[in-house]
């Protein structure tokens, strides 16, 4: 049988997983986060050596986390400054309600926090226990002592993780986002859409299937697939 068109895969998803940081919305986080606590010079390059693969998801969060050290006070402050309505990609809210009318399942799968992200899955509807990120851990006190290094995202090798497990559950699952740990969930996802609309990177750019500068245009294959039905 022949291999589906990348826009057909799309189409037929019964699953849509986003990445969150610069995809799902316009920032980098835990840069973000970083340029809060004072830290955002060291911390930008980390996170754009593990985005461009050239280092290890682990340690990357890891020596990123211990030059940041967000308290809960901080993180806290962070949410009130990044509001869903103020960081959400373009068009990102039209597509998440498009592919709930369409029935599909979305999921965020992310190697940021659940502290942030939890706020980002309440606004667009989707349910917390679909939502894949890692876990910050504080002192009584609300200091920083580390990450929960038990969740799969917090690793290298963790998005595949994570879309096999949903790909039990569904037949196809469609994988977006702008990073190498993104490109490299497919497979076990059926598709990768490489995304460049708050950035590009090459590498993603150069390796994946369909690569799109909008969510325009996947909104637009779904409605164009409408009208033809």
């Amino acid at each position: 049988m022949a291999e589906l068109a990348p826009r057909e895969v799309w189409r037929q998803a019964d699953a849509v997983c986003f990445d969150v940081d610069s995809t799902l919305i316009r920032i980098e986080g835990i840069d973000q986060l970083a340029r809060l606590c004072g830290a955002e010079e060291r911390v930008t390059e980390l996170t754009r050596q593990a985005m461009g693969g050239s280092l290890t998801f682990r340690e990357s969060l890891s020596q990123r986390l211990n030059i940041i050290r967000p308290s809960r006070d901080q993180i806290e402050k962070f949410k009130s400054l990044h509001t869903p309505d103020t960081i959400l990609t373009p068009d990102v809210q039209r597509l998440v309600k498009l592919l709930f009318q369409r029935g599909a399942e979305i999921y965020l799968v992310s190697g940021g926090f659940r502290e942030v992200i939890e706020p980002l899955a309440d606004h667009l509807g989707i349910p917390r226990d679909h939502v894949f990120a890692n876990k910050l851990l504080f002192t009584e006190n609300g200091e920083y002592r580390g990450f929960d290094e038990s969740q799969p995202t917090s690793r290298s090798g963790g998005k595949p993780t994570v879309v096999a497990e949903i790909k039990k559950k569904h037949k196809t699952v469609v994988m977006i986002g702008d990073g190498a740990t993104d490109m490299e969930a497919s497979p076990p996802a059926d598709l990768f859409i490489g995304f460049g609309g708050n950035v590009v990177r090459e590498k993603v750019k150069e390796g994946a299937s369909w690569f799109v500068y909008k969510f325009q245009e996947l909104i637009s294959e779904l409605e164009n697939d409408s009208t033809d039905s």
